[in-house]
C-alpha cells in the first residue's frame, strides 16, 4: 500500500503517512522486514574481525601460554593486552564452540557459609595461606608439598617439596617467605602478619604454633570443614596441579623440587589475576610497594 501511487499527485503514498493515518509504529514493519538471522549467531556489531578471524588470536594464546588450565576470562585478558578488543562471553562463546575450553570439574552445592567477612586484606603481606598437597615420584614414591601465598597479592611467597610432611617441614614456605619479603629472619620480626591455615596435624601441633609465635605471627585457622576460608592456598594448589603436578612426573624429591621453585617464580610474574585488573602477581606487588614508598 504504501508504495501505491496517489492518483491526485502521481506519488507514492510512502509508509510514514499511512502508519500515521492507521495510528500504528513503523518498527513492526521493519522487523518483518529484515532478513532472518542465521541461527547459532550473534545479534549486533562483530567488532574489528570476525568470529572466523578471532579464533586463529585464541588458538596462539593458547599455545603459547605456559599455563594449559587458563580460562576463557585469562585469553581475553591476553587479547586485550595484545591489540585486539573483544568481550568476554564471546571469547567463551568460541572457546566452547571449538572445545577449547580448559576441563573442569563439577563441583557440588554448598551450604550457608560460616562467616561473611572476607580473607583478602588491602596491603600485601598481611595476610598469607597455607596449605599441603602431595603428589608421586618414580624413585621415592609419595611426596608432599607445602605452599604459601599472599591473600592479596596472590603471589606464591614459599613452596617445599619434600619425601615426609612433618610439621617441622610444614614451616619450610613460611621461612622462604619470612626471610623473602620482611629481609631477616627472627624474633617479631614478621609483627603484623596473619597465617590462614587449616586444622591438620602439621599446622595446629606445638611446633608450628611455637615458631609463629617466635615470628610474631598471630595464628588465623580457618572453619572446621570449610575449605573456602583457606581458599586462596586452596586455589594455587589447583592451579599448581593443572599446570605442572597433573601434566609431568618426575623421578625423585630433588628433581619436583627445582621444577616447583621454577613454577613459582613463573607463577608470579606471568599469571594473570581477574580481580587486580588482569595484572600479574609481581606487578600488583611491585605497585603497592612502590605507592608506599611514595607515601612515606
Amino acid at each position: 500500500m504504501s508504495q501505491a501511487t496517489s492518483p491526485s499527485t502521481g506519488k507514492p503514498y510512502g509508509l510514514a503517512r499511512l502508519c500515521r493515518v492507521w495510528g500504528i509504529a513503523r518498527s513492526p514493519v521493519y522487523w518483518q522486514r529484515r532478513a532472518p538471522a542465521p541461527r547459532g549467531t550473534r545479534r549486533g556489531p562483530l567488532g574489528p574481525c570476525g568470529d572466523d578471524a578471532l579464533v586463529d588470536p585464541i588458538r596462539h594464546i593458547l599455545e603459547a601460554s605456559p599455563f594449559p588450565g587458563e580460562g576463557y576470562r585469562k585469553v581475553w585478558a591476553r587479547l586485550r593486552h595484545g591489540g585486539i578488543r573483544t568481550s568476554p562471553r564471546r571469547v567463551l562463546r568460541l572457546m566452547r564452540a571449538h572445545q577449547l575450553l580448559a576441563p573442569t570439574r563439577q563441583g557440588h552445592p554448598h551450604g550457608p557459609t560460616a562467616h561473611d567477612g572476607t580473607s583478602i586484606p588491602a596491603p600485601v603481606d598481611t595476610m598469607w595461606g597455607t596449605d599441603m598437597t602431595a603428589t608421586y615420584t618414580r624413585q621415592e614414591g609419595q611426596v608432599a608439598i607445602f605452599i604459601a601465598i599472599d591473600h592479596y597479592a596472590a603471589d606464591c611467597v614459599g613452596i617445599h617439596a619434600v619425601k615426609q610432611g612433618t610439621r617441622f617441614e610444614a614451616l619450610e614456605p613460611i621461612r622462604q617467605g619470612v626471610r623473602t619479603h620482611f629481609g631477616a629472619f627472627g624474633q617479631d620480626i614478621a609483627q603484623g602478619l596473619r597465617l590462614r591455615h587449616d586444622h591438620g596435624s602439621q599446622s595446629r601441633s606445638h611446633v608450628f604454633q611455637e615458631e609463629l609465635r617466635f615470628l610474631g605471627i598471630a595464628s588465623s585457622p580457618a572453619f572446621v570443614r570449610e575449605p573456602e576460608g583457606n581458599g586462596w592456598a586452596e586455589r594455587f594448589i589447583r592451579t599448581l596441579k593443572e599446570n605442572l603436578l597433573w601434566l609431568t612426573t618426575f623421578d625423585t624429591v630433588e628433581e619436583l623440587r627445582l621444577a616447583l621453585h621454577a613454577f613459582q617464580q613463573q607463577y608470579n610474574e606471568t599469571w594473570l589475576i581477574g580481580r587486580h585488573g588482569y595484572k600479574t602477581p609481581a606487578q600488583v606487588r611491585h605497585a603497592q610497594r612502590c605507592a608506599l614508598a611514595e607515601a612515606a
